[in-house]
């Protein structure tokens, strides 16, 4: 009697694995490629620090006029709907002020914002222009 040869098999775990990968290269792709509308408000230059993931847009536009995720709304419905945010889930709360608004509206809304319970709230700004080379 001779020796038994073993079947030959096609190992398809590192193949799934591949394209598990590449699946979540793809999910991944299109969240960052969605598209935010909204006003076109004219932000200030400085170096900042992109957010990522969800969060809670706040424009303040050149007319000083509010608007929360792009849905124009008075001061207190603005407070009264983060409030409710922020109570289901803590997601970071970003400013998009005009550079031609007033800052007292911005400072305002800033102390309102704290006082209704947002700990992480920042200002979004355009990345500043590199310095010219001397």
């Amino acid at each position: 009697m001779g020796k038994k040869i073993p079947k030959a098999r096609l190992d398809l775990t590192s193949l799934m694995d591949v394209m598990f990968l590449v699946l979540v290269f793809f999910v991944y792709s299109i969240f960052e490629m969605t598209v935010h509308k909204g006003v076109k408000v004219d932000l200030p230059e400085a170096a900042g620090a992109p957010e990522k993931g969800e969060r809670v847009v706040i424009t303040i536009t050149a007319e000083d006029k509010l608007q929360l995720n792009g849905r124009a709304v008075s001061r207190q419905a603005l407070l009264n709907d983060v409030k409710l945010l922020l109570t289901e889930q803590r997601v970071p709360v970003i400013i998009s002020g005009d550079r031609r608004s007033t800052l007292g509206t911005g400072v305002g809304l800033l102390a309102d914002l704290k006082a209704a319970g947002a700990e992480k709230v920042s200002f979004q700004v355009k990345r500043e222009a590199p310095a010219a080379v001397r």
